[in-house]
């Protein structure tokens, strides 16, 4: 099946069956955070390194990036490789605030903002994958 014919299955199966809200998070942006955080590793993992996050008021790009990398990296610990996910989170949040936030990325199709990441930190299966539910980023 090429992709094409993927993407039209798709489009009828959740035309159909609408949002499964499968992923377990609070907001689009936590959900991105958690397509970075769970690669190679246990979802309980990343729960752990999610609640860190909160705990230090960090869930939001502009205070992801205000922490120091070594901060980062020690509240992402639980969900492994944590220093080099720590500067792929980075990477999402320069990307994520570059491009206007949630409120002009969910005008745009997953196909679409996945072509903006050639050459970025981050790879385009690993946003891809965050918004399997929609076809958009959200």
């Amino acid at each position: 099946m090429n992709g094409r014919t993927l993407r039209a299955v798709f489009r009828r199966l959740f035309a159909h069956y609408g949002p499964q809200g499968w992923w377990p998070a609070e907001t689009p942006f936590e959900v991105m955070v958690g397509a970075v955080l769970t690669q190679n590793t246990a979802w309980s993992n990343v729960e752990r390194a999610i609640a860190g996050l909160k705990a230090r008021e960090a869930l939001d790009p502009e205070r992801i990036l205000a922490l120091p990398s070594r901060a980062l990296a020690e509240t992402i610990r639980p969900s492994g490789y944590f220093r080099v996910k720590a500067e792929r989170l980075r990477g999402l949040c320069r990307w994520y605030l570059k491009r206007g936030g949630m409120a002009r990325l969910e005008t745009r199709d997953t196909e679409t903002i996945c072509s903006r990441f050639t050459g970025s930190a981050l790879k385009p299966p690993t946003i891809s994958c965050s918004t399997p539910s929609t076809g958009r980023c959200s």
